[in-house]
């Protein structure tokens, strides 16, 4: 399991330089190493046992587990609600097999690897996209910055050069900004969409899983229907036709086992909880940067209490001289730059920014 699993730490790994927010890093790479892990973990059967294990007689059982997995198998789901033991044999199993409107198939199971794979792609893709946008700007600029053990002559030499930079390319980074904001709401629109596939994926039981296996320990006991049970079903039935000696059909009922359904009935409570979480998380983003493009205002004082060392009106009086590209740069500047090169950072670019208007207008 390490060595299925030992890969995806590479998604996880610390990152020295960097051009996005928290929000972000866990949409595009912790969500997306969830998802491969649970792709991995459902695709290696070997350790959970046979996909699926039929019981039939006179027929071989290894064609018959064949047929059942990529065909598929069913359930009645008016059985649920029946006694086990006395009514059905398992939940959801009941005897009268030719009510064909009766009979809930499930052919999902052959395809969930698969669906988390590309779900797990589809999550990385912003990561890409505002990959090529930045194209290392962030790194150009810190420069090694990061960490400010250095002499005192390279380090002046390299806050001048961020200086000369952030001067001459001042309201420039409108659109730098606009570009990261915008991958951070394809995010929110990935989420959305993925829920909603799932939820198709399922029969329309993915929304409400959550929430269905919270309440159910609190429902009357004559009343429960295991939720887990009901969208992933551990038994089910399959019916193989073959023909007889004397050429006629015969029909054989097998009841299945589906001992991955374990398996995949946990991943997505998990990822269930998990994507609920983005969702509420990145919604509150976007609000947040919608706020932010909206209220110039609040610049300022968002920029000091994330920099306390700078004083508030040294954030205002610099937030009046640049437009918006120009403040998130800072900020992402303040996230990578030692804070004591940073505070003198801000400090000279202010005075610059106003030598160069001053300069302008002479």
């Amino acid at each position: 399991m390490y060595k299925l699993l030992g890969g995806l730490a590479n998604y996880l790994k610390y990152q020295d330089i960097v051009t996005d927010c928290a929000i972000f890093r866990m949409h595009n790479l912790f969500t997306t190493a969830l998802l491969m892990g649970c792709s991995i973990i459902v695709t290696a059967t070997q350790y959970v046992g046979n996909p699926i294990q039929c019981i039939v007689d006179g027929l071989p059982t290894h064609v018959v587990n064949t047929y059942c997995w990529i065909s598929s198998t069913f359930t009645m789901p008016d059985a649920f609600r029946r006694q086990v033991g006395t009514e059905v044999a398992h939940p959801g199993l009941a005897n009268d097999f030719n009510d064909q409107d009766a009979q809930k198939f499930y052919t999902y199971y052959q395809w969930v690897c698969f669906v988390l794979f590309f779900q797990a792609i589809a999550c990385y893709t912003p990561k890409v996209i505002w990959g090529s946008f930045e194209n290392g700007l962030m790194r150009m600029l810190v420069m090694g910055l990061n960490v400010g053990v250095c002499s005192e002559r390279t380090k002046n030499i390299k806050k001048e050069i961020i200086l000369e930079y952030l001067a001459q390319h001042v309201k420039r980074h409108n659109l730098y900004a606009l570009r990261y904001w915008g991958c951070e709401c394809l995010c929110l629109i990935n989420i959305i969409v993925q829920m909603w596939c799932m939820n198709r994926f399922f029969d329309g039981e993915f929304l409400s899983y959550g929430l269905r296996v919270m309440n159910y320990s609190e429902q009357v006991q004559e009343d429960r229907i295991d939720p887990m049970v009901y969208v992933f079903p551990r038994v089910t039935k399959c019916i193989f036709h073959k023909y007889g000696p004397s050429g006629s059909i015969q029909k054989h009922d097998s009841m299945c086992i589906l001992p991955l359904n374990i398996v995949n009935e946990k991943t997505y409570i998990f990822i269930w909880f998990w994507f609920v979480i983005l969702l509420s998380m990145l919604t509150l983003l976007v609000i947040y940067r919608v706020l932010i493009i909206a209220m110039p205002k609040i610049r300022p004082r968002i920029l000091h209490a994330k920099h306390r060392s700078i004083p508030i009106e040294t954030c205002e009086a610099l937030c009046r001289k640049v437009d918006l590209g120009d403040w998130w740069i800072l900020m992402m500047l303040g996230t990578n730059l030692d804070p004591l090169i940073y505070r003198d950072v801000v400090a000279e670019l202010v005075k610059k920014i106003d030598s160069s208007h001053t300069n302008q207008y002479r």
